[in-house]
């Protein structure tokens, strides 16, 4: 989860809303990622898609089942729906989104049986300090 962080305080650097993700197998990182809307005018371009993809790239598949997905935020809808779609087998996330978050705090579609998959979710983890970013963040913005 630490280097999720580092990925959102690069995020928070360029300008981005600071989420930051990276995408782990047998304790190996395959692929980081930042958000990157603003900067590549992209709609999709949230930490979780990016790293989804390039982990895909790496092992040559769409289905992630041996992967654990670090994210420092509760994941959107969108994010929610690929992390679902792409059968990651874990997600672990830092804080809650009570917006946006698609886990449970607004929506529970980690838990759709829609999907016909199962995951393993973890929540809370570093939360503190990957909300206070996201804090950071909002604050510099209305300054």
């Amino acid at each position: 989860m630490r280097e999720a962080l580092a990925e959102a305080g690069k995020a928070f650097e360029s300008g981005e809303v600071p989420v930051g993700c990276v995408a782990v197998l047998r304790d190996k990182i395959i692929s980081r990622a930042r958000n990157n809307r603003e900067s590549d005018s992209d709609p999709t371009g949230h930490a979780e898609i990016i790293a989804l993809r390039e982990a895909g790239r790496i092992l040559g598949s769409r289905v992630l089942e041996d992967v654990t997905l670090y994210v420092t935020l509760e994941p959107c809808p969108m994010c929610m729906s690929a992390i679902m779609l792409s059968r990651v087998g874990r997600l672990v996330f830092g804080a809650d989104d009570p917006k946006l978050g698609a886990v449970r705090s607004r929506w529970g579609l980690a838990h759709d049986p829609a999907f016909g998959h199962s995951i393993r979710i973890t929540s809370g983890v570093i939360e503190d300090e990957c909300r206070e970013i996201l804090h950071r963040f909002f604050r510099k913005l209305r300054d």
